[in-house]
């Protein structure tokens, strides 16, 4: 097996950060984002003001996962929560350890920036994945529910008097 590593996204691997997201959408049966999402993607990652990181997970050369993540702030903890937007390795190269392998680079990069915990969400029918995050002590929170506007929604709220 060629060796692992894991880096940070630069501005070069736009597009391929772009294709994992698209992998990750079929792979959820939901619909990537379109051209002006993917020049937001670009926009938001590495303009002016970053709005998040990524990670890519490579085998020898072979591009095999990445992970989307950005920084929240919970005023319980009274520290920063490392959010984990998308965690995503190709099918093929399941089981190899490099899922785990990028959440342990997350752990570390939020034990750096003082965190005081991580979050992320799973799909309630990906159970491979739910086993996976509990066998490393996560805790799937059912008491929680999430709340979304979406685009319409808020332009609706914020118009509200």
């Amino acid at each position: 097996m060629a060796k692992l590593t894991i880096r940070k996204a630069l501005k070069a691997d736009a597009d391929l950060v772009l294709q994992f997201i698209q992998a990750l959408a079929e792979y959820e049966k939901l619909k990537g984002p379109d051209a002006a999402g993917e020049e937001r993607i670009r926009r938001h990652g590495w303009g002016d003001h970053p709005r998040f990181d990524v990670l890519l997970a490579f085998e020898g050369d072979t591009p095999v996962g990445f992970a989307l993540y950005f920084y929240q702030f919970s005023t319980f903890e009274a520290r920063p929560t490392l959010y984990l937007e998308d965690l995503f390795v190709y099918p093929e190269y399941r089981g190899h350890g490099y899922g785990k392998a990028l959440l342990v680079d997350l752990a570390r990069e939020a034990v750096a920036q003082d965190c005081g915990r991580m979050d992320w969400m799973v799909l309630d029918w990906n159970q491979p994945s739910i086993d996976f995050y509990k066998r490393l002590g996560a805790v799937v929170m059912t008491e929680w529910q999430l709340c979304r506007l979406d685009q319409d929604a808020i332009t609706a709220l914020a118009a509200t008097s």
